[in-house]
């Protein structure tokens, strides 16, 4: 069967309405680019980079209230320091490899000073999960012209998901993964916003996959289908979430929606096992902060009780997210002949429907 998003199976998931593209590019100014690195000589590569760009590119000059949230930290997002103490977001956003942040940071800070929009500093936010199951990780694939490749395609409307960018590589559920997207339309104090997502999927036990609800995991368990991962490997891994919302937030409000990715990662099956680096990061382009203001900035925020919405649409985004990831990911066969099995669409099509004719 073809691969497909979630909505295209006819499985819809939460409450609220989607943006055009169910995607995080539907947030006004946010775009994506992917650089996808497979080949087999001279060393095995399945792996990339993902870039996210706020406002077109120009959060260099024009700074955007951002959080972060860690649930479990065994991983890494740089720059993060930098938004907890200041609450701002000043670069792009980039998710790779495990052993390649270094590289893809470097990259990010040539960029920045390229376009005179890191005149004193730059500390750029990327972030990591390990494809070291299906990619040779030592193999140092992922360059600064990947990078720049990645920057050079994003774009906004529809975001390739699956094994693409970052997520080439991933694993998620002991299901081949990789990056997912989704958004949301949340109406708020008189006003509609949009909220996105965006997933770098590779964590995650077999048996605890749930769809909407359905515990589909413990159906396609692995004497049906085998598991992408082994005694040796075990299925723990990482995810990376990254919000974004056009809606006037400040700095304390996109912590409380980064903390909220937990519950959308929670609604799939993910428990941040103890070797998971499930870090969430939530960046709002409702307000402007110029880097070198001088005087007052003048700013605008939703009040707190007005959150609520948000935080459900949330919750929403980032499990749809997960499972986009997953129904668009194809089998991949990589390092060692290692093979991590797509999730079937047919199977998980036939548990659905007998939820809803039961």
């Amino acid at each position: 069967m073809k691969r497909a998003r979630l909505r295209e199976l006819g499985i819809e998931i939460g409450n609220f309405p989607t943006g055009p593209h169910n995607a995080i590019t539907d947030v006004p100014g946010v775009l994506v680019g992917h650089a996808t690195i497979v080949m087999d000589k001279p060393r095995v590569a399945r792996t990339g980079v993902t870039v996210i760009l706020p406002r077109a590119g120009e959060i260099w000059r024009d700074h955007a209230f951002a959080a972060m949230h860690s649930f479990n930290g065994d991983g890494e997002m740089t720059g993060s320091h930098y938004v907890a103490e200041f609450g701002l977001l000043h670069t792009p956003i980039a998710i790779t490899n495990t052993h390649q942040v270094g590289v893809v940071r470097d990259a990010l800070v040539q960029h920045g000073h390229e376009l005179g929009g890191a005149d004193i500093f730059s500390l750029p936010v990327v972030a990591e999960t390990y494809d070291g199951w299906l990619s040779d990780a030592d193999g140092a694939h992922v360059r600064a012209q990947h990078v720049r490749a990645a920057i050079a395609e994003a774009s906004s409307g529809p975001v390739a998901e699956g094994n693409v960018g970052g997520g080439t590589g991933m694993i998620c559920h002991e299901f081949k993964g990789g990056i997912g997207t989704a958004s949301r339309r949340v109406s708020s104090g008189g006003n509609t916003y949009t909220l996105g997502a965006l997933v770098q999927a590779n964590y995650g036990a077999r048996h605890l996959l749930r769809v909407d609800g359905v515990p589909v995991g413990r159906t396609l368990d692995v004497k049906r289908i085998p598991s992408a991962w082994n005694e040796a490997a075990p299925a723990e891994g990482s995810i990376i979430v990254v919000l974004a919302t056009d809606a006037p937030l400040l700095a304390v409000q996109c912590k409380r929606l980064a903390q909220r990715a937990t519950v959308g990662l929670a609604r799939v099956g993910g428990v941040g096992h103890n070797g998971s680096g499930d870090i969430f990061i939530c960046f709002a382009t409702g307000n402007h902060v110029p880097p070198k203001a001088q005087t007052e900035i003048a700013l605008t925020m939703l009040p707190h009780a007005q959150l609520n919405p948000f935080f459900e649409a949330v919750a929403e985004v980032v499990e749809e997210s997960i499972l986009n990831a997953l129904t668009s990911a194809e089998t991949m066969t990589g390092f060692h002949g290692r093979v991590a099995h797509a999730l079937p669409l047919d199977e998980l099509q036939a548990l659905m429907a007998r939820r809803t004719t039961a």
